[in-house]
């Protein structure tokens, strides 16, 4: 167990090794103890940017809890095809949240704002994974956030779905995406006039994605 007080001084420890951010990923099952983490941390010296890192399924009133505290929000957007977040989430509200909890995130962050070495220090990046067989989602995800936000958030468009075996017997999720369906998404893109953007090249679905949830370097 990590109390508040070990949390914050894995913060500022993490500050005087050098790190550029604190990455707090799906932190929302802790945020209360987090919240005071920060809070603890940022009295005692903490200044790097703060990384909220999340699947973007949120309620925009526990974000409030986040409010002065965080820098950058890295939200994912699923979906907004609500019978698709159903059958693979088992969460058809996720679009209902999902614009909620982006909405609170933006009007917390503001506009983006980056160092002379070209990091970002305050902002918000959603995330978007193609599926595949469902570019249409894709793109209508890609048109709510672009029509929405315009350039005051940056979109990644990531094709690095890996087919697990616990899905293999989907005819869909069974395979990669494929080259021709990403390009679709990049065109959408490039036709609304998504100029910030961040895309993946080359062969990016690999098992080596996948992180080690083995609690390494957790004291």
């Amino acid at each position: 167990m990590i109390t508040v007080e070990r949390l914050a001084e894995i913060f500022l420890d993490l500050q005087r090794q050098k790190a550029n951010n604190i990455n707090l990923v799906t932190a929302g099952h802790f945020l209360v103890q987090v919240r005071e983490a920060l809070i603890l941390a940022k009295k005692q010296g903490l200044t790097i940017p703060v990384v909220y890192n999340s699947s973007g399924y949120e309620k925009a009133e526990m974000l409030q809890l986040l409010d002065g505290l965080v820098d950058i929000y890295l939200p994912d957007f699923k979906y907004m095809e609500s019978d698709l977040a159903g059958k693979y989430s088992h969460a058809k509200d996720y679009p209902e949240i999902a614009r909620e909890a982006l909405a609170e995130m933006v009007r917390q962050a503001g506009t983006p704002e980056f160092d002379d070495r070209g990091m970002m220090k305050k902002g918000v990046i959603v995330r978007h994974l193609l599926l595949p067989g469902h570019v249409r989602n894709s793109r209508k995800v890609l048109e709510y956030l672009y029509e929405t936000y315009k350039d005051q958030i940056y979109i990644s468009l990531m094709n690095q779905y890996t087919p697990m075996p616990a899905v293999l017997e989907d005819p869909q999720l069974s395979r990669k995406v494929t080259a021709r369906e990403y390009d679709r998404l990049l065109d959408h893109a490039i036709s609304l006039g998504v100029t910030n953007c961040f895309i993946q090249e080359g062969e990016t679905a690999k098992e080596s994605f996948i992180p080690e949830f083995d609690g390494e370097g957790i004291e």
